[in-house]
């Protein structure tokens, strides 16, 4: 499960920063009337996990992701998206969950996002199957340590594919042992998370 907003459009236009980091490449576009710096960082590290997991768009984009991404940034055309209901869940509940637990269809997943809340921990901690979260900075987007985990986390399964909700083979994926947060939580039930500050 791939957001946009904070994972490949940034919030910004990157500049180095005073420890010398280099910032994410990209370039400006107008999508449907706004401007958004889409980070080519994001997307080359998203085609570089297109061979272990099935991507797919979450986010208000929903099918706007494959009109505009793959002209724009290379991104394979045809991917799938979550359809979300227009009106907020209730009870503190993040909005996106119940559209993804419906697409998702009890199948393991990681989700990449900027904005998880507790009731995305709770969500991802009562799964019964293999459930990532893993945060990113809306300024930086996806990067090379986030990639890093989403593959270690999905070629630690003993070479099963994980899912990013489609198909139904990577049910019995684990998270690399010992990695992420949670110990022994999470090992019990297939669940890792990790969160970057803002």
């Amino acid at each position: 499960m791939v957001d946009i907003d904070g994972v490949i459009s940034l919030f910004g236009v990157p500049e180095r920063d005073d420890g010398g980091d280099t910032p994410p490449g990209g370039s400006l576009h107008a999508v449907d009337g706004t401007v958004h710096f889409l980070s080519a960082t994001a997307a080359a590290h998203l085609l570089e996990l297109d061979g272990l997991y099935e991507l797919v768009w979450a986010s208000g984009w929903e099918e706007r992701a494959d009109e505009h991404l793959p002209r724009l940034l290379g991104l394979p055309a045809g991917l799938a998206h979550v359809s979300f209901d227009r009106e907020a869940g209730g009870g503190g509940a993040h909005w996106k969950l119940e559209a993804i637990e419906r697409f998702a269809q009890g199948r393991a997943l990681a989700w990449v996002d900027d904005c998880f809340n507790d009731a995305c921990r709770r969500w991802a901690a009562a799964r019964e199957s293999p459930t990532l979260l893993v945060a990113t900075d809306p300024r930086r987007g996806l990067t090379a340590i986030e990639t890093e985990r989403l593959r270690e986390w999905a070629t630690a399964g003993a070479g099963a594919r994980a899912t990013a909700a489609g198909g139904g083979s990577a049910t019995g994926a684990q998270p690399a042992a010992g990695g992420g947060e949670g110990g022994a939580s999470a090992s019990r039930a297939g669940i890792a998370s990790e969160t970057a500050a803002p």
